[in-house]
């Protein structure tokens, strides 16, 4: 019997948008932290705070290894929103995708697990996930690394080639499709490149796309 297909959807710009309100909020509290514990200018907090993401794909894993920041009073302090519910912005009618796709569906997120729980409640789709794999379930490993998927495929038992990648990020797509799975860029970008096996402008169009997934 061959195993159960799985769908491993990131959750930031891929099931909501979060370029309008809650990246901008994160990356303001992030930088005030910087500055508050690191004792930086707020200019040279936020330069900091983009160089840490850009070299290692999360602000925190540079705090961790260059400055012994505890995680999850980083990810604490970062992630508390006053308004959380009128920050996400998403498209109506995901519940009725997600239950339109075949097999298992997970979350993959370098969020902390209590934001994207909450995320997920908001929007009325936590029910439909198994599990949500969050920055600390893969011990504080973001994607892209390796070390993030390893996690994910070992700690809820799949295989590679039966998972599918849903990313926004292209980045983090490539690592996947070394390891065999299939690949959905959520992107308006024009190119695809070899390691994206299907690109879509929104995760609504996903049952639409199983054909020219082989599924």
């Amino acid at each position: 019997m061959p195993t159960r297909l799985t769908w491993v959807f990131d959750l930031d710009n891929t099931l909501h948008n979060a370029s309008p309100h809650i990246f901008p909020h994160i990356n303001r509290s992030m930088t005030a932290y910087l500055q508050q514990h690191l004792e930086l200018t707020e200019e040279d907090a936020g330069k900091l705070r983009a160089h840490y993401w850009r070299s290692y794909g999360a602000t925190l894993l540079g705090m961790m290894r260059h400055h012994g920041t505890d995680p999850e009073h980083f990810l604490r302090e970062t992630h508390a929103f006053p308004d959380l519910s009128n920050m996400v912005v998403y498209e109506r009618g995901l519940a009725a995708m997600l239950r339109r796709l075949p097999g298992r569906k997970l979350v993959l997120s370098n969020a902390p697990r209590q934001y994207a729980r909450a995320v997920l409640q908001m929007m009325g789709i936590e029910g439909q996930f198994d599990a949500v794999h969050s920055i600390e379930s893969t011990g504080y490993q973001p994607k892209p690394s390796l070390a993030a998927f390893h996690s994910l495929l070992r700690t809820h038992g799949l295989i590679a080639s039966r998972c599918v990648m849903v990313e926004d990020s292209r980045d983090n797509l490539r690592p996947a499709k070394r390891l065999g799975m299939k690949t959905v860029w959520v992107t308006r970008e024009p190119r695809t490149p070899a390691y994206v096996d299907v690109k879509t402008a929104s995760v609504l169009a996903l049952p639409r796309l199983l054909g020219r997934l082989g599924l």
